[in-house]
């Protein structure tokens, strides 16, 4: 008995010796072993109190409880979301960096106006919340309809403006889009992101404005007029207000974007940071947010986040070609 005893606690101790041997001959698993020993950077790549900024905070906020350490926000805006991924992207892959990828990184990449592969500089951690895009009016615009406006604009071929998040992103390319559909030429006014473009529309600056779900309060409290919605189906919020579908436009834009870190993080951390977000998902905190602006939950795992990509680049390469983009870029 004494010698079976003292054999197991040999055991322990050679188990135990091989395991720090094989912690300390791997210092990257030894420190995912511990992860995370301090604050979490979250690179938000839009303004404060944009609905993106809104939504992710919402995010860090549960993901922070998960994780036992804060996740700490940091607003990098400008150029239609492709500066704070970039600043994402060539971070240490330690996982102390963390951030949103705009889902138009897949177009950007493909032009050519940012130097990243979103198929193999970024490790994908999950597919967080879609966009409820709208084309929004002041309430004194006299254009009570989306007829109306399209009148308006085949009347003054490209005097009309709209003002959007940037050069390039969901909300320029998806009016253009429409644009295309509804035979028009528009005046595009780009800003920083969605915030500085509701506050132009709402000064008066610009005629008409295309976000996601900003509008959304202004619309309720009666400074806004909601033209269309651009969802595969109209909002819970909105239901009197018709999708692009509904009023004979075969344009669809969701742009659902999510959270990634730089590529060759430690598949133990990530591990722990994708759980981490899965939680943090479908927290009260950020479903609530969600529900707020209308932007729809939708959830997918790192690996299938990634997959998701893969066919969102296959689709945006054929989108470059019909819109003729490059060219689009270039006027601004």
């Amino acid at each position: 008995m004494q010698s079976r005893t003292a054999h197991t606690g040999r055991r322990r101790i050679l188990l135990a010796g091989a395991s720090a041997g094989v912690l300390a001959a791997n210092p990257l698993r030894a420190r995912a072993a511990g992860y995370p020993e301090r604050p979490i950077t979250f690179i938000c790549p839009w303004p404060v109190g944009g609905t993106a900024d809104q939504t992710m905070r919402a995010l860090c906020v549960a993901a922070a409880r998960s994780l036992g350490q804060s996740v700490v926000v940091e607003n990098r805006a400008g150029a239609a979301g492709m500066l704070g991924l970039k600043a994402l992207a060539s971070a240490k892959p330690d996982g102390y960096t963390v951030g949103q990828i705009p889902i138009s990184v897949t177009r950007f990449s493909q032009l050519g106006s940012v130097a990243i592969d979103p198929l193999k500089d970024l490790t994908y951690l999950a597919r967080t919340s879609g966009q409820t895009f709208g084309i929004a009016v002041p309430a004194g615009s006299p254009w009570k309809s989306l007829a109306d406006l399209v009148a308006a604009a085949k009347a003054s071929p490209g005097k009309l403006t709209y003002a959007s998040s940037g050069v390039g992103g969901a909300t320029h390319v998806g009016m253009e889009e429409f644009a295309l559909a509804a035979g028009v030429q528009l005046n595009h006014i780009p800003f920083k992101g969605g915030a500085e473009a509701l506050q132009a529309v709402l000064g008066g600056h610009v005629e008409v404005l295309v976000d996601s779900s900003s509008w959304a309060p202004h619309v309720q409290a009666g400074k806004l007029r909601l033209l269309a919605t651009w969802g595969d189906r109209r909002t819970v919020a909105f239901k009197d207000v018709p999708t692009l579908r509904d009023a004979g436009y075969n344009v669809v834009v969701d742009a659902p974007n999510g959270v990634g870190a730089p590529r060759g993080l430690d598949p133990a951390v990530a591990t722990r940071l994708r759980e981490a977000f899965r939680v943090a998902t479908a927290s009260p905190e950020f479903t609530a947010a969600c529900e707020r602006i209308d932007a729809p939950v939708m959830y997918l795992d790192g690996p299938d986040y990634q997959k998701y990509v893969s066919t969102v680049v296959d689709k945006e390469r054929v989108l470059i070609e019909r819109l003729k983009l490059k060219e689009l870029l270039a006027k601004g």
